[in-house]
C-alpha cells in the first residue's frame, strides 16, 4: 500500500470504529468494511490498537480543526466563540451519522489511564481545555482554567445527553447554561 492508501485505511477504519465501537470491531469486520486485506493492514499496523490510535489522532485533528473554524466563523470575540461552540455542536448533533464522542467511547472501552488509547483520548480533551482556557483568558476571566473546565463539562454533558436521546435540545440547553456561567465569570455581555 502506498502512503496515501495508509491514510485512506485510517479514514475508513475511523468510520467503522465510530459506528461500531472499538471492541466490537474485529479485524474481519475492518477487512470487509475497508476493502483492505489483513496482510495489507499488518504492513502498516502491528495490531488493532495501533490502528485505533491512528484513527483517534485523525479524529482529534479533524474534529478540533472543524470545531475551532466553526466557532471563529460564528463569532469574532472569545466570549462569543465559547457560546458558538454549542451552536457548532447542534450542527454536529443533527448529522445523520452522529454517534457521540469517539474519545468518550474510547475511555469507556479502555478504562486504564495508562493504556495508550485512553491516554490519546485524554490528550484530545486536554487540548480542548487548553484552547478554551486561552479563550477564557482573552475574554478577561479571573479564573480562566475554571471557566474553561465548566464550559467543557457542559459540552461533554450535552454530547452524552444527545446520544442517550433524552428529551430537549441538549446543545441549546448547554448553551443557555454556558451563557449564565459566562455572565457570572465575565459580567453581562454588552455586545448584545
Amino acid at each position: 500500500m502506498r502512503p496515501n492508501k495508509r491514510d485512506e485505511l485510517v479514514r475508513k477504519a475511523l468510520a467503522v470504529f465510530y459506528r461500531n465501537g472499538f471492541h466490537a470491531t474485529g479485524m474481519d469486520m475492518l477487512v470487509a468494511e475497508t476493502g483492505v486485506s489483513k496482510t495489507s493492514m499488518y504492513k502498516h499496523f502491528r495490531n488493532k490498537d495501533e490502528l485505533i490510535l491512528a484513527a483517534l489522532r485523525l479524529r482529534d485533528e479533524s474534529f478540533r480543526n472543524w470545531l475551532y473554524r466553526r466557532m471563529e466563523a460564528l463569532s469574532e470575540c472569545p466570549r462569543g466563540q465559547m457560546l458558538a461552540m454549542f451552536d457548532a455542536l447542534a450542527e454536529w448533533f443533527a448529522a445523520p451519522d452522529f454517534r457521540g464522542c469517539m474519545f468518550i467511547k474510547a475511555v469507556a472501552e479502555f478504562q486504564e489511564p495508562e493504556h495508550p488509547i485512553h491516554a490519546q483520548s485524554a490528550e484530545h480533551k486536554r487540548l480542548l481545555a487548553e484552547h478554551f482556557t486561552a479563550l477564557a483568558r482573552k475574554a478577561g476571566a479571573a479564573e480562566p482554567d475554571r471557566l474553561a473546565r465548566s464550559i467543557l463539562l457542559l459540552k461533554e454533558g450535552a454530547i452524552v445527553t444527545r446520544v442517550m436521546g433524552n428529551a430537549g435540545d441538549a446543545a441549546a440547553d448547554a448553551r443557555a447554561a454556558a451563557d449564565i456561567l459566562l455572565e457570572h465569570a465575565l459580567g453581562p455581555d454588552t455586545a448584545r
